[in-house]
């Protein structure tokens, strides 16, 4: 698939001309018709868009307050979208105008930006300013990877999540099991809070929409892999890879209910919360599920777990970030709010708010972070160096589509034993190589 079929897919699915002229009134920065903008004088009003306003509206309000309290002579004017139009926001607005000057951009679909030209790289503007050091490196990386273009870096990163082992401490204790922190373990705890011929299963597989992932999670975390991909050929068919999905698959139906293999995370969550469920993997996201149904004192949830030489791997979670708009007419006072967002305070308060990582490693020791033991230790993982990632290649126009509705399917298969881990790896490591030659064919024109 290449670009321009990609934008015309985009074209076709663009929305009707009174949304386009309405993003088009609300707007100040882009007028969609290409130049390069310009520093401006660094006052007056600029324009936010905020890519997932259902959440954030309140707390960006907050910020944007702040902000504008210490910056008299700029106005921030906020435009909130829903976070499942965000894409086609942007993409009508770059067909047809309307561009804001500062935008919520999460790495999922930051290629997409990069490709078509209108984000302003902001590696030299971080290097030049307060926030050089302050950022997380793992999610720097990831923006890096996620944008295409080597270093280049084409956002700055705010937040992430991170894939997370929920265990029942209360289970873990009765059975006399130490907490899962690495492979072995949780294969041992797997087994042993299983109880054949009852409902007590030691853990849920996730075999439903959004499976792909968490099974590249525990492919990589075991063969210790460390890149997605070895020149030209990604790594998910190395013979490491699929006898690490082997050993995982092979836990369907023996420690795991069999209603996994069509259970997406909202079913998983309930089935662990409800005390039948000895581990669950998802991310930071069901924290808050987990304590209203469970308290505080009967469950855990740790970085995905070690190899036994306890080296972490794990693969890449998207990463939200503010994206500075190419032909803002203002990218002074522009960048000067982005600062101030990802500065310590803010991105702080953000991140308490929306229930994620925080980008700004200044963040680490406050308060609410301390108190939300998974996020502290997800944090310190992310930060300190112990754990590897494995940058997914968001930057590839096929990637939502093979790592989605492309292949969750054939992922049930493979549970249900009608297609091997092999042949299941090897089907979409042909599909990635294939979208990955045409990436590059396209980019090196």
């Amino acid at each position: 698939m290449t670009v321009s079929k990609t934008d015309r897919g985009r074209t076709a699915a663009a929305v009707s001309l009174a949304t386009v002229l309405a993003l088009t009134a609300t707007a100040c920065g882009d007028d969609g018709s290409g130049g390069s903008g310009s520093e401006g004088s660094g006052k007056g009003e600029i324009t936010l868009w905020d890519n997932n306003t259902g959440e954030r509206r309140d707390i960006w309000a907050q910020i944007i307050k702040d902000f504008e309290k210490q910056n008299k002579d700029i106005k921030v004017k906020y435009v909130g979208l829903p976070i499942d139009q965000v894409q086609q926001k942007y993409d009508t607005a770059i067909d047809g105008g309307g561009l804001p000057d500062v935008g919520g951009v999460g790495t999922a679909y930051l290629s997409n930006l990069v490709i078509r030209d209108v984000l302003e790289p902001v590696g030299d503007r971080i290097d030049a300013g307060p926030l050089k050091g302050k950022l997380v490196p793992s999610m720097v990386e990831s923006v890096k990877a996620a944008g295409g273009r080597g270093d280049a870096m084409y956002s700055v990163p705010s937040s992430t999540n991170n894939g997370t082992l929920w265990y029942r401490t209360d289970l873990f204790s009765r059975a006399g099991l130490e907490a899962p922190t690495t492979w072995p373990a949780f294969y041992d705890a797997a087994e042993k809070l299983t109880e054949p011929g009852t409902d007590k299963f030691g853990y849920t597989i996730r075999g439903g929409a959004g499976s792909i992932a968490p099974a590249m999670d525990a492919m990589y975390g075991q063969s210790g892999i460390t890149s997605f991909w070895e020149g030209d050929k990604t790594t998910v068919n190395d013979p490491k890879n699929v006898a690490a999905l082997e050993k995982y698959v092979a836990l369907y139906k023996k420690v795991t209910p069999s209603a996994d293999v069509n259970n997406d995370f909202i079913k998983m969550v309930a089935q662990y919360d409800n005390g039948t469920i000895g581990m669950l993997t998802h991310n930071l996201a069901s924290y808050q599920d987990h304590v209203k149904s469970l308290g505080e004192e009967k469950f855990k949830g740790l970085p995905y777990p070690a190899q036994e030489n306890g080296e972490r791997v794990q693969v890449s979670n998207p990463v939200d970030g503010l994206g500075l708009f190419k032909n803002s007419k203002n990218k002074a006072a522009a960048w000067k709010f982005i600062e101030f967002a990802a500065s310590h305070k803010s991105n702080s308060a953000w991140n308490e708010s929306a229930g994620s990582i925080p980008a700004n490693i200044d963040a680490a020791s406050d308060a609410w972070i301390q108190k939300a033991e998974p996020t502290a230790a997800a944090m310190k993982a992310l930060s300190d160096g112990s754990t590897k990632i494995v940058n997914l290649p968001y930057y590839l126009p096929d990637w939502n589509t093979i790592s989605k509705s492309g292949n969750e399917p054939n992922f049930q298969k493979v549970l249900l034993g009608d297609m091997t881990a092999k042949e299941f790896a090897d089907k979409v490591a042909k599909e990635l190589n294939d979208a990955q030659a045409e990436w590059k064919e396209q980019t090196e024109k």
